[in-house]
């Protein structure tokens, strides 16, 4: 039965590749399927029953546990200082549940953490619970979900979640064999790598744009997540910071590194007095990109035809709040604070790093 098996798959991808090198450069015109032909063809269920072919079998919608060491990603830098506040809010945390497991459970669509264990770990789903049971999810707790497509050979391509990924690679109780839940956004898995390409750029799907705006050969993207598999792009840290106060995050992919390339880019913004280890120059700059980012004309391109409309600039700054207020007025909260901001994390954690 076995070798039934494996002579029906070799020639399910006989098929295919014959398929796909008529079809030529039509592939990339094709909408995308919900499973790859090749599992249509060998009569194989959805991902977890095709042994040896990664994920080809998986469906568009669906979620995709996998480990976190599986993904490639399709950015070449992070905003190391999104993952400096992440990290610190895992290790220094003052919150009565370890902030890493309501992020956990949010990426695994399932909300936000109920309750931990005094030693509860990631690596131990048994040590803690999430609000929404698995099974009970809803378009609401799945919509927060990273986002994974299927290239060639079954490899998922993470398109949302670098940051957050990265961080629990970098947590001492994840790690690249740390498993989490990814939505499948799309299965490309019968084109050809080139055919791959031009659809995810098509998409807007990747970005492969260095820190200093310079294109970079997706071959040349990192091969997974983690810190040291990445270049530090400071403007996409400082956009972040200046989330629902210059900016709303929507579900548009990598939208932080448009606004982060029009920082660099457009003479908007003077931040050449920025000192990203000290927290008033660095509220200081969030300020001032994030009164940038309203003051642009709505309709203005920001970056790869996006306009500040698409990218969520919001129409007061700190959503229409006095700076003591609103998210400003939480970014801008010390260490010392029982709920200290975003920023205190980050550079509390990065005081700790060796020099």
């Amino acid at each position: 039965m076995a070798s039934l098996r494996r002579a029906a798959l070799l020639g399910a991808l006989a098929l295919i590749s014959v398929v796909s090198t008529s079809m030529g450069a039509v592939a990339t015109a094709a909408p995308a399927r919900t499973m790859s032909p090749l599992c249509q063809v060998a009569g194989l269920l959805p991902s977890g029953s095709s042994a040896g072919l990664g994920y080809q079998c998986a469906e568009a919608g669906e979620l995709l546990d996998l480990t976190i060491g599986e993904v490639r990603a399709t950015q070449p830098s992070l905003g190391y200082d999104e993952v400096y506040y992440k990290l610190g809010r895992y290790t220094l945390g003052k919150d009565e549940i370890n902030k890493k497991f309501d992020d956990w459970c949010e990426a695994n669509g399932q909300e936000e953490a109920a309750s931990a264990l005094p030693d509860a770990r990631l690596d131990n789903p048994s040590s803690f619970t999430c609000t929404v049971p698995v099974g009970q999810e809803t378009p609401d707790t799945i919509a927060p979900m990273k986002t994974v497509v299927i290239g060639p050979g079954g490899v998922p391509y993470l398109t949302d979640g670098h940051h957050t990924l990265t961080s629990f690679y970098e947590s001492a109780d994840g790690g690249p064999n740390l498993h989490l839940r990814l939505r499948v956004v799309a299965n490309l898995s019968d084109l050809t790598t080139a055919d791959f390409w031009a659809r995810m750029k098509a998409e807007k799907w990747v970005w492969n744009y260095d820190v200093d705006g310079n294109e970079v050969p997706v071959e040349q993207l990192p091969s997974g997540v983690g810190l040291a598999k990445f270049q530090n792009d400071e403007y996409r840290s400082l956009t972040y910071f200046a989330r629902d106060i210059g900016f709303t995050p929507g579900s548009i992919p990598f939208q932080e590194f448009y606004w982060g390339a029009w920082v660099r880019d457009s003479g908007a913004v003077d931040i050449s007095g920025w000192d990203s280890t000290n927290l008033a120059s660095y509220l200081s700059t969030v300020e001032s990109v994030s009164r940038a980012q309203v003051a642009a004309p709505k309709d203005a391109v920001i970056d790869s035809g996006r306009t500040a409309a698409e990218l969520g600039a919001l129409g007061a700054w700190n959503d229409g709040k006095a700076a003591s207020k609103g998210e400003f007025g939480k970014l801008s909260a010390p260490y010392s604070d029982d709920k200290p901001g975003k920023l205190a994390y980050a550079l509390q954690y990065k005081m700790g790093l060796p020099r």
